[in-house]
């Protein structure tokens, strides 16, 4: 809020350099912005008093969307990209698979590795574990499990984070 938006009594003034001008009426930091020829603009509403900045509003403005574009550019999002497997893979696939999986974690991404069952299978989900087991063991040294393998429905998940 800027200028006549804000509605509260009193308001916690702070100048354009920073310094502390203290607690006075809103009318009373309205004038001296005036004097100043800038805005009166509320930076903390949340505060007891509210505190309001001297300065000018476009340059302000044009400060805080450069500081959001700038942390916006740093934040990196975590995508989950997943493995499907099969109980009746074969050592030279599992291998192809688990090379995929470190391209993965060493981007940064999470793993999502899904034993999938048809059919006769799903009498054997047991005996399969050792599958995932085993996956895991191999990128034990750049992962760690974030997810122990679970059953759901017709699949057996587990999920591999980048060690830190």
């Amino acid at each position: 809020m800027i200028n006549e938006q804000i509605r509260d009594k009193e308001v916690r003034v702070v100048a354009e350099n920073g310094d502390q001008l203290g607690v006075m009426t809103v009318q009373e930091a309205m004038k001296m912005a005036e004097e100043a020829g800038l805005d009166l603009v509320k930076i903390a509403p949340t505060a007891k008093p509210p505190v309001c900045k001297i300065v000018d509003y476009g340059k302000f403005r044009y400060e805080q969307i450069r500081k959001d574009k700038e942390a916006k550019k740093k934040q990196r999002v975590i995508e989950i990209k997943e493995i499907r497997l099969s109980p009746n893979i074969d050592t030279n696939d599992l291998n192809t698979k688990i090379n995929a999986a470190k391209k993965f974690l060493s981007k940064g991404d999470k793993v999502k590795i899904t034993l999938r069952f048809r059919g006769r299978e799903m009498a054997h989900m047991g005996k399969s574990k050792h599958i995932l087991d085993d996956f895991a063991k191999e990128l034990s040294d750049i992962s760690v499990i974030e997810k122990a393998p679970k059953v759901e429905g017709r699949s057996m998940t587990m999920f591999l984070t980048e060690k830190r």
